[in-house]
């Protein structure tokens, strides 16, 4: 009999590709996928830690499935809960004793065991189970062959970091830095394109550090790679996210002028534009540095277009060294970004400095930043009303008669379209615009 599979995702993308992999590994079992947790046989949450009170958030979240498993329990059947992420490889030994009706905790680097663990369980050789490892074979050598979702997905090419920022679990977390051979990400972006993918995400937490080996066993790099990927029919889009500003190869750069399926969309993270705060966050790049790489990029590209991550708030960040990234946003513009208070996270070196901003500080700080931020982004899109531009169309809109998609530039697009045309990349001429959203309809 079908068993079904409930998976609700927190964090990045990484995490969204992570738990499509956990749905793979299940589908081989025998587990079908359900948008409703009351109808599933086990539940699996995929936990992020970047933020400040994520395992309080967790806990929370999954006391609602308590009553649920013990209603199943009286009725002689059983609900499996299995948790997995980061929260668990941070927290283990908290989170195991609090957690005490979760069956399965596993962290990033493990979830490829989850078929065993469940062996074990279903044995009844062990009442719960916690793997948080790291192995030394990659879990990718252990997936199953993926498959496609829809027109967009991601592919992971590398994962972990070297280079521990000051505030940042990642390295803890994920572990070092790892990447995948390039005949493998090729491989499995293939598979994806087979099977519907157009719009392609290469994923990394320091994806333009990728040096996988070629065929021939030597490293190779980001443009490469992407060369290879580009090859592929059936892949109109490429990306990738997320690049470290000091990374970036002159190769990289002309990637984005000479390969026609690298979009015309980079999220390039500076946190802050000051070069003080940018030291003690162990960021090992300068602005200066930040600027000659927009600068490069906007040489081979002009129309690129950029996002960033900004934290408003780190330890000791003064209000000059908040007015110096107010200033850098106003010099380099951004199309989209993310902005956060800092938010300490145990065991990292920010945690313990001194001269914590107060709270109130943060927000007021956030509150200006992202003030100016929303101008610019409201900006970017106003230059698009009455222009004609290619949407991909992805998905079904809220209003009846409507398709959600993309630009190349990652904004959200409604059209006015019929269910025929989704999957399918359209001109459309764009009639409204907002901050976040434009609407548009085909051009005939």
């Amino acid at each position: 009999m079908t068993k079904k599979l409930f998976v609700k995702t927190f964090g990045c993308q990484m995490n969204v590709y992570d738990s499509a992999r956990m749905a793979d590994i299940m589908r081989t079992l025998g587990y079908e996928q359900t948008d409703t947790p009351d109808a599933a046989d086990m539940i699996i949450f995929n936990t992020c830690h970047i933020r400040e009170k994520a395992s309080e958030k967790i806990f929370s979240e999954l006391g609602v499935f308590k009553p649920l498993k013990e209603a199943r329990r009286k009725e002689g059947r059983d609900l499996i809960l299995v948790v997995a992420g980061c929260v668990v490889q941070a927290e283990s030994d908290e989170f195991m004793k609090r957690a005490k009706f979760v069956d399965i905790a596993l962290g990033p680097q493990t979830y490829h065991r989850l078929p065993e663990m469940l062996a074990k369980l279903e044995r009844k050789k062990a009442k719960r189970l916690i793997d948080v490892e790291f192995p030394a074979v990659s879990k990718f050598d252990s997936l199953p062959e993926t498959r496609s979702n829809g027109v967009s997905s991601f592919l992971a090419i590398q994962e972990g970091c070297d280079r521990f920022c000051s505030y940042c679990v990642v390295p803890y977390t994920r572990g070092a830095e790892y990447s995948r051979p390039l005949a493998d990400i090729v491989a499995e972006a293939r598979v994806l394109a087979e099977t519907g993918t157009k719009d392609l995400m290469l994923l990394g937490q320091n994806v333009n550090a990728w040096h996988g080996e070629d065929e021939n066993g030597k490293e190779s790099d980001l443009s490469r790679l992407v060369a290879a990927v580009a090859e592929i029919d059936g892949i109109e889009r490429i990306r990738y996210v997320t690049s470290y500003p000091s990374d970036f190869t002159d190769d990289m750069i002309a990637m984005h002028r000479d390969i026609p399926k690298v979009m015309p969309y980079l999220h390039l993270p500076i946190q802050s534009g000051s070069d003080v705060i940018l030291k003690k966050m162990n960021r090992r790049y300068t602005t200066a540095d930040y600027e000659r790489v927009v600068e490069k990029l906007r040489a081979a590209r002009p129309d690129i277009a950029l996002s960033s991550d900004f934290i408003t708030g780190f330890p000791e960040e003064t209000d000059e060294d908040f007015r110096q990234t107010l200033d850098l946003v106003r010099r380099v513009t951004f199309a989209q970004s993310y902005s956060f208070k800092y938010s300490p996270r145990p065991g990292t070196p920010a945690a313990a400095m001194k001269n914590q901003i107060p709270e109130s500080v943060k927000g007021e700080r956030l509150e200006e930043l992202q003030a100016l931020l929303l101008e610019q982004h409201a900006a970017f899109n106003m230059r698009m009303l009455n222009r004609e531009t290619d949407v991909l169309l992805e998905a079904d809109g809220h209003r009846a008669g409507t398709l959600i998609g993309h630009t190349p530039y990652m904004q959200n697009v409604v059209v006015r379209a019929p269910q025929s045309e989704k999957g399918k990349t359209v001109r459309v001429k764009i009639t409204k615009t907002a901050a976040t959203t434009l609407e548009g309809d085909i051009v005939s």
